[in-house]
């Protein structure tokens, strides 16, 4: 019994072993397309398309998230949250209109230098969720 309960932690704790090229593989096979048709579903080139599925990313920081959510949109049965972990990103959170309108309004209130340093903070946390595995 402690086996089997040991095997479900391991299970969920477990990072996702598939990659964005092994997901594109099973985009492909599942809906018969090729890298050409899902380039031109996301507004891509082909051989942006090639690059990832032959894991050559160019610079280093892997695909754009704007193409990653394209991706999913292009083929929902893919889960936001499945492609992301592919590329090796976190899921970006959803930001609601409201949220947005306060966020702003608080950036507002601050000084031009404060501004200055929340946007560097704020990137700094946009690249790290670039580079890091979710």
């Amino acid at each position: 019994m402690a086996r089997g309960n040991l095997g479900a932690v391991a299970d969920e704790a477990q990072i996702p072993t598939e990659d964005l090229a092994q997901l594109l593989t099973r985009l492909k096979d599942k809906h018969k397309v090729s890298e050409s048709e899902i380039a031109r579903r996301i507004d891509v080139s082909p051989a942006t398309v090639n690059n990832w599925v032959h894991r050559k990313r160019g610079t280093g920081r892997g695909p754009n998230p704007e193409k990653l959510k394209a991706l999913h949109r292009a083929f929902p049965d893919f889960s936001e949250d499945e492609i992301f972990a592919a590329a090796g990103r976190k899921t970006p959170g959803p930001l609601a209109p409201e949220a947005e309108e306060r966020i702003l309004g608080l950036v507002r209130e601050l000084t031009a230098e404060q501004q200055q340093f929340t946007e560097t903070q704020l990137r700094a946390l946009v690249e790290g969720n670039r580079s890091t595995r979710s």
